[in-house]
C-alpha cells in the first residue's frame, strides 16, 4: 500500500474519531471533521488505486 494512502487513511480514522467525540459533546464542530474525513477518504482511494496502477504498469 502506498505511503500516502496510509497517511490519508490515518487522517480519515482520526477525523472520524474527532467527529464522534465532537457530536457526543454536543458541538457542531463535528461537521468540519466529517468533511475532513470525506476528503481524506477520497485521497486514500486515489493514492491506493494510483499505486496499484503504477505497480501493474511496472510489472509489464
Amino acid at each position: 500500500m502506498p505511503r500516502l494512502a496510509v497517511y490519508a487513511l490515518v487522517v480519515c480514522v482520526l477525523s472520524v474519531t474527532a467527529a464522534v467525540v465532537s457530536f457526543v459533546q454536543g458541538s457542531w464542530l463535528g461537521v468540519v471533521w466529517v468533511l475532513l474525513a470525506s476528503l481524506s477518504s477520497n485521497m486514500c482511494w486515489y493514492y491506493f488505486k494510483r499505486g496499484r496502477t503504477t505497480a501493474y504498469v511496472q510489472k509489464r
